[in-house]
Order: C-alpha cells, then structure tokens, then sequence
C-alpha cells in the first residue's frame, strides 16, 4: 500500500482550492501537537456518584488510556465517558467521568498522566458533548513540492494564500468538513473495511481484518505479527508473537483462544466507541467521497442549490437531524440567505438504512458515490451487535474554525526530535529537514479534525499527519 492509497481509500482526494502547498512533518515531538477540549462541566454536586476529572495526556491515545485507568481502578472501562478520542503523539486536556471514588482517582499516579479531579457529579458525558477544540499545531521541515525546503516567509505566504483563496471559494472562516484520517487510520485504513465487514454481519472476516490488514511504515515486530495471522490464523501462535502495545488485539486473540469461533465475542472486546467507529468509519468513507465528487464536478459546497439538503446549524455547531429541508427554487433565496448568516448549512449523507436521495444533481451524486461503494443494498441492519444498526445521518459540507494564525516556530535540536523525522523523508513524501517550522493556531467544533485544515495547507501524504 502506497501514500497515495491511504488518501484514496479514505475517499481524500482533492483540495478546496488551486494553491501551492508547505508540506512539512507533523508530531516530530509531543509538544508540537496539543489540543484542549471547550465546552461545559457536569454540574457538581457534592453528593454526586461520579467523579469529574480534567486529564492531560502526553503521547496516549484515549482509549488505550481509559482502559488502563479502569484496569487501575478495578472498573470496566465502560464506566468511564468521554466526549472524544484524541491523537496518541500529542499532548491532550480533556474533561472525564469516572464510576469511581474521587479519592481513589485522586490518588492515581501514571507516567506523562496529569489529573485534577474537579469534583463529583451525577451527569455522564457523552461523545460530542465538548463544543469545540483549541489546537496549537507545529508543522517542521515544509518543503515545496519537489521536497526543496521553505524559508518561513514563503511558507507563510503560501498558507496565508491558500486561506484568502478557500474564503473566495467556501465564505469566510469556513473549509471543507472531510472526516479525517484518524476515524479510519493514517498508515493502516482499517476501519472502513471492518465496518463493512459489520454491516454484512461477517464477524469472522471484520475481527480477521482488524488482526491481520496490513499497513504502511509498520513495525517490524507488528508487520510479523499481521502477516503470521494472515497466513495462518493460529491463534497460539499469534499470542506468542504479539507486540505488547497491541492490546485490543491480544484481547481478541485471548478471548478467541478460550472460545474458538466466538467471531462476535471477540469483536466485542474493542470498546464500545470503537466497534461503533468501525461503522461510522464506512460511511464517513463515502462521505469524503462525495464532497470529493461535488468538488470535482465543479458544484458548491456552501452556497444552497436546487435539490441539496440543508439542515439548521445547533449551538454545538451540529446539524438538527429533525429541522432538515431540501431546497426548492421559491426557497432557495431565503435558504441561501440563512447560509450565508450560519444558520444553515448545506448537507451530505453519512449514508444507513434510512438514507434518501433527492432527484436532483446533489442527489445523484450522493447515490452514485454509495453505489460505487457496493452499499446501495446493504440494510445497515447488524444482528450481532444490533446497537451498531444505524439509520444514517448528514453532516454538514464545510465547517466553520476561528482564532486563525501562523507564524515562525523555533527550530529545535535534533536529539529532541522523533526518529521519524532524524530519519528524513520517505518516498513519495513532501518534507525537508532543512525547511522552517511554522506554528497554527486554530479553534475547531467538535467532531472537526484539525488534519484535514491542516492538509488544505500542507498537501502532503497522509503520512506526514
């Protein structure tokens, strides 16, 4: 599998606008990647049965903390709720809601783990509840598109550019929502093909791709690993083998060693929010798809035409499923107006069992990009795990950020930077150690992924994210 086919099979192809690009590397150390979730506290209550804890996270990814905090607090992970997953190789604040005893949290004691318990509550968190993300993101050694490296007054030139230029196109403050590579897997796309597996209620060949896909610039010990399962599928074997930060794998392969042919039983060992992912993985693929398929056909992606489904645009910048209208020529000017002012926005289908499509140019674009995907039949209906059915949703085409600016970042010695980027570039990819570093800063609504901003402005492989 090549760069290019990682974009490709997360349906990314395309840019908002013509433009030249800084390449660059991100997260050649944890600093140069943090990100802190906004939005409100459970209320406190004294007398409250849970804990609220704000945590800050270097270099973990949430649900491989979140299990080791509930393994250290003697709890299943499942009760334990947080509002978003965010990148391992990063340094992350968000808000937590723990079935636990406040002292016993308190007194928990982890490496590159900060906790300050806030107190008790009787409110859970659910995803999505943070209203939007502030990130402060470093990209190092950007480079033109032969891999020559940038001063960093072309650099900012060139994204200040490329900002002018998808304002022109998109309306101010606004760039395409594409889903990022994180819901399906920057050097692994594994999800998508595992939520296909799902919807099919395949469960062997959805656990079997989740143990054994292979990836691009992939451990060694962990491309063993995938391979022996590929081509054996023996479970002993495998255990023996196993890399240890593969923890989710090893669980399944536990479980399935105690219970051979208990498909379902091991897929059910990935936590809650992750067998769900898998799904919303597949239809977030054909999501990307069709803002690639409108961009290409040369349809806007803000401005209302006829037969595009607009939804109102709710405080936590989510799209009211129950308030959604499609477009009829004695409309569209008031519609178009309410666009323009941010309360509406135009849609696109995160495709389930629901899911209709107008007869119209939007619409057949949308039935197109799923009947390419082999997904026009499916039902969306999954009898194993039946709360992993969905009856589909929209999202809206583009997506609002603020509190923009770039400038020069400061170099930093190369024994504090990652192997990767001591290492240079690989083929095929856009970077320079000798280019400048710039540093962004941006405020995002949840469920809005800071790398698909940050590629309008580098275009680069998705490895470079």
């Amino acid at each position: 599998m090549e760069p290019a086919e990682i974009a490709a099979a997360c349906g990314l192809s395309g840019y908002s606008c013509e433009g030249e690009g800084i390449g660059g590397i991100l997260k050649s150390r944890f600093e140069d990647f943090r990100v802190e979730e906004v939005g409100r506290i459970p209320a406190i209550e004294p007398r409250g049965r849970f804990t609220v804890a704000r945590v800050t996270l270097t270099n973990w990814e949430t649900n491989r903390f979140v299990g080791k905090l509930a393994r250290i607090l003697g709890i299943s992970k499942n009760r334990i709720w947080f509002s978003g997953t965010k990148d391992k190789r990063a340094i992350t604040t968000q808000l937590l809601v723990i079935d636990a005893p406040q002292k016993k949290v308190s007194e928990i004691e982890m490496s590159d783990v900060d906790i300050e318990v806030l107190g008790r509550s009787h409110q859970k968190l659910g995803f999505g509840d943070h209203s939007a993300n502030r990130f402060t993101i470093t990209v190092r050694g950007c480079a033109d598109s032969k891999g020559h490296p940038l001063e960093a007054k072309e650099a900012i030139a060139r994204v200040n550019s490329i900002f002018e230029k998808m304002e022109e196109r998109l309306g101010p403050g606004k760039f395409p929502n594409w889903i990022g590579p994180q819901r399906f897997g920057a050097t692994r796309p594994v999800t998508p093909v595992v939520g296909r597996a799902v919807i099919s209620d395949d469960w062997e060949q959805a656990v079997s791709t989740y143990l054994g896909m292979p990836g691009i610039h992939q451990q060694e010990d962990v491309v063993e690993f995938r391979t022996l399962w590929r081509e054996t599928g023996d479970v002993e074997k495998c255990l023996e083998i196993i890399p240890k930060h593969l923890g989710f794998e090893r669980d399944m392969l536990q479980h399935l060693k105690r219970k051979p042919e208990d498909w379902v039983g091991a897929f059910r060992k990935l936590p809650n929010n992750l067998q769900l992912m898998m799904v919303h993985s597949l239809q977030s693929e054909a999501f990307n798809r069709i803002i690639a398929a409108r961009l290409e056909a040369g349809l806007t992606l803000t401005e209302p035409i006829a037969g595009d489904v607009v939804g109102m645009i709710q405080d936590n910048g989510k799209i009211d499923m129950s308030k959604l209208v499609e477009v009829e020529p004695e409309i569209q000017t008031r519609i178009s107006r309410n666009c323009k002012k941010g309360r509406l926005a135009v849609t696109a289908a995160l495709p389930g069992s629901e899911s209709v499509f107008t007869d119209s140019s939007p619409g057949n674009i949308e039935r197109n990009v799923v009947a390419e995907m082999g997904l026009i039949d499916e039902d969306w209906q999954v009898s194993g795990i039946p709360r992993l059915t969905s009856k589909g949703s929209r999202r809206p085409l583009t997506v609002g950020f603020s509190d923009f600016s770039v400038e020069e970042a400061s170099d930093v010695e190369s024994s504090h930077l990652s192997t990767r980027f001591s290492q240079g570039p690989l083929e095929g990819e856009i970077w320079n150690p000798n280019g400048c570093a710039l540093r962004l800063r941006f405020s995002l609504p949840s469920g809005t992924y800071a790398t698909v901003l940050m590629r309008e402005f580098m275009r680069a492989p998705l490895t470079q994210y």
